[in-house]
């Protein structure tokens, strides 16, 4: 026990494990499947029943290393009874795939929900119309430093949240995705999408949004550089500063989360981002209520790949009823796709001119 009562060891970092896990079956074999769903489920002990890709020496290759199948067409990975479907596929093939998949199935789709609002909203319309019960993979919310974050939070240690920092200066490998770097939209559709969803969760929605999100000069992918100001009122002032060309050694980069609350504060490093795939250990530190000091939380385990476990192990406890609600079903994941149409839709709009001396 340390001082005012807090006790780091007390806060919440998993997500209980289902009784009985059911077969996972992805769609998709790219590098994200490698890197973090297989490795979670294996971890977790969540039986994987195969994979399916369009590239099917792609999936061979995977599933081989794997020790899992690779299937020949979608209607034969859609046809695994009582699977969990794992969508792990670009955002404008997750309508085609959902429509493949029998009515009343549970189902979880990578972010984004689509390429854009439009789509994300032929996605909810999809689910709804075959009683897909499916959920969208933010699993930021699931790492194990954000739930315990999330626990802190829920506990009063920080008071009412006041300020919300996202200082992001770094080098992301965008090659490692191949299939971003000529897309239209990139960095708040793919990278930021998650902390607009993490901030949604922890202050609700805002009433607005003020972006610039821009592409640099040294490469064409679309977008790496991202400013933005979401509009809680005069109470909250919540901003991202986001830099993916912070191309100058690892001295001044940084991952950096900055939570001010009424009462107290957490300071958060996301060191996947930092060398990526690499990473470096998450940090977790909160100055809480009554405290002098900062106490640092340990941390039993890493955004990646833990939270793709918390995030699967939600999903296969909703479908056997051992919890009552998907945490970023279809209908709340929208809302997370609105938020990213509107910052686009502020970084088009013409800045507010400034007067010109008289």
């Amino acid at each position: 026990m340390t001082e005012g009562g807090f006790d780091p060891a007390l806060l919440v970092q998993s997500w209980p494990k289902p009784s009985k896990p059911r077969p996972i079956v992805t769609f998709g074999a790219g590098s994200i499947v490698g890197d973090a769903h297989f490795p979670a489920y294996r971890k977790a002990g969540f039986p994987v029943a195969g994979l399916y890709d369009p590239d099917h020496a792609r999936a061979e290759k995977l599933a081989n290393q794997w020790g899992v199948t690779a299937f020949r067409s979608a209607e034969e990975a859609a046809a695994v009874e009582g699977a969990i479907f794992d969508l792990a596929t670009p955002p404008w093939r997750h309508a085609d795939v959902l429509k493949s998949l029998p009515d009343g199935a549970v189902a979880l789709i990578q972010k984004p929900m689509g390429s854009n609002l439009a789509e994300a909203t032929a996605i909810l319309e999809i689910c709804r119309a075959r009683k897909l019960h499916a959920a969208v993979n933010f699993q930021l919310r699931f790492a194990p430093m954000m739930l315990a974050l999330k626990d802190a939070i829920a506990k009063g240690w920080l008071g009412e949240i006041v300020d919300f920092d996202a200082w992001l200066a770094l080098a992301t490998p965008w090659q490692l995705w191949e299939f971003l770097l000529k897309a239209p939209r990139v960095e708040i559709a793919m990278h930021s999408i998650h902390y607009l969803d993490l901030i949604r969760q922890l202050l609700g929605d805002p009433k607005g949004v003020h972006a610039k999100t821009l592409g640099h000069p040294n490469h064409a992918v679309a977008q790496t550089r991202t400013s933005a100001i979401l509009d809680y009122g005069n109470t909250v002032r919540c901003a991202l500063s986001i830099n993916h060309d912070h191309k100058f050694g690892r001295r001044h980069q940084a991952c950096e989360f900055r939570i001010c609350g009424t009462e107290g504060a957490a300071y958060l490093k996301l060191g996947l981002n930092l060398d990526y795939p690499t990473g470096e250990p998450d940090v977790l530190e909160i100055y809480p209520k009554g405290g002098t000091g900062w106490i640092a939380v340990p941390l039993a385990d890493e955004w990646f790949p833990d939270a793709f476990v918390g995030r699967m192990a939600n999903v296969q406890r909703f479908a056997t009823g051992e919890d009552a609600m998907l945490i970023s079903p279809v209908e709340d994941a929208w809302s997370t796709m609105a938020l990213v149409e509107a910052a686009y839709q502020s970084s088009a709009a013409p800045a507010t001119p400034i007067a010109e001396r008289p």
